[in-house]
């Protein structure tokens, strides 16, 4: 008995002397299930990949391993607030929930514990105002600058003139796809088009009324802001009523492969912003497969590979390992505490050398985020579908949107939460 006790208090010594292995927890807010899996897989799975492949290839992040723990929303705001509590008590660093609607719900939240989250080309666009949201950051780019964006490329078409010209938004009819509504009825005033909105319930798969409207109205333009089968749907109905194809230009959540695979031919010559770099040309993709695929480590099935949305998240993840860097640099730690990362997201300086050196040359816009602007540049290009080649080629240089017109919009309704809030501005 003495002997069974005296084992006990020497493996509880033992336990207690023993280290704790620091790790970088990254959470992953994936929705692999439900009726937006086909964008939420490769949107996880390049995530991950891309935090393995620096565990794999480097030993982490400047020695500290990091940790991806993979929470299933099924794209559902209440379960994504919920992984949100189950996993901000593991020392989680940033979150990045890919959704408009946990985005809004996670946003009192994280400030108040003080967690940063980076919302890249979605959520709250003008939580862009560092001044007001401490912890939010949606740099390189938002929805307001994806209108304008559209816009400025449509004016490219039509020698800098869109005056008498007509622009239906097909959109999901939540807070996702309400976001460029704003910012598409600023630029009609200043540029003469006529604006005409047509929302789609979730999730999407019944359209038809929308598109007998468009047959009859015969707008010029249609831009889509949609997720998920609805995207698919839209495409096939414009094909179905002989809309143009090269006249249809979807955001950069409607421009994925399972958007326009499913119309086969019919989608050919369809049109969608985009934010990142497509394809599989860059080095980076090298150290993926030597590295995450040839060890059958990749996230998955390890078919998504290469696709929009998984080059999206690899994206995402290059911009949190250049945080954390960052953060590792200013505090002068390895194992660096969510408060550190948020100094390290607001320090972000992203240059064209520091893109090519970790193998991602020209796969985003260079761009600094200071305490008053976490939006960062606010540019984005525009892709088209080649259906025959099944790829998507760039079309346009990314270029900025038109800052005269989203900066007092963001001015606007950042201050008016901020006094909604009782939110004291900062920077000063």
């Amino acid at each position: 008995m003495k002997l069974t006790k005296l084992a006990a208090i020497a493996t509880a010594a033992l336990t207690m002397a023993t280290p704790v292995l620091a790790e970088l927890v990254i959470p992953s807010l994936s929705y692999r299930t439900g009726p937006y899996a086909a964008g939420g897989i490769p949107l996880a799975d390049g995530y991950a990949d891309y935090f393995h492949l620096l565990n794999e290839r480097d030993g982490g992040i400047g020695g500290v391993m990091v940790n991806v723990i993979e929470c299933e929303t099924g794209y559902n705001t209440e379960k994504g607030v919920e992984c949100y509590e189950a996993t901000k008590g593991e020392g989680a660093l940033v979150y990045q929930p890919l959704s408009t609607g946990m985005t809004y719900q996670l946003i009192p939240k994280v400030t108040a514990d003080g967690i940063p989250l980076h919302t890249m080309g979605y959520g709250r666009t003008s939580a862009a105002n560092g001044e007001v949201f401490s912890n939010v950051f949606n740099y390189p780019t938002n929805y307001w600058d994806a209108a304008s964006v559209a816009v400025n490329y449509l004016l490219d078409e039509n020698e800098g003139d869109l005056n008498g010209k007509s622009i239906a938004l097909v959109y999901h009819n939540s807070a996702y796809g309400k976001e460029p509504i704003r910012t598409l009825e600023a630029l009609a005033e200043i540029h003469g088009y006529d604006l005409t909105l047509l929302p789609v319930d979730h999730p999407g798969q019944e359209q038809k009324s929308q598109w007998l409207q468009i047959r009859r109205e015969r707008p010029d333009y249609v831009v889509m802001w949609g997720f998920g089968v609805m995207n698919a749907v839209a495409i096939q109905e414009a094909a179905n009523i002989r809309f143009p194809m090269e006249n249809f230009i979807g955001a950069w959540w409607s421009g994925a492969e399972h958007d326009v695979l499913p119309a086969g031919a019919d989608s050919d010559g369809y049109k969608a912003l985009t934010m990142n770099g497509l394809g599989m040309d860059y080095p980076i993709f090298d150290d993926i497969q030597t590295y995450i695929v040839d060890r059958g480590l990749a996230s998955g099935a390890g078919d998504q590979i290469g696709t929009v949305l998984y080059n999206r998240t690899i994206y995402a993840g290059f911009l949190t390992h250049m945080a954390i860097l960052k953060a590792q640099e200013i505090h002068g730690v390895a194992d660096i505490t969510p408060s550190m990362m948020r100094d390290g997201m607001e320090a972000l300086v992203i240059t064209d050398e520091m893109m090519a050196e970790h193998g991602m040359a020209g796969f985003g816009p260079a761009f600094e985020v200071t305490c008053e602007n976490h939006g960062g540049p606010g540019m984005g290009a525009v892709s088209q579908w080649d259906a025959t080649a099944q790829t998507w080629n760039l079309i346009s240089e990314f270029s900025e949107s038109d800052k005269d017109v989203i900066n007092p919009l963001i001015e606007e309704d950042s201050l008016a939460y901020a006094a909604e809030n009782d939110i004291e501005l900062r920077c000063n």
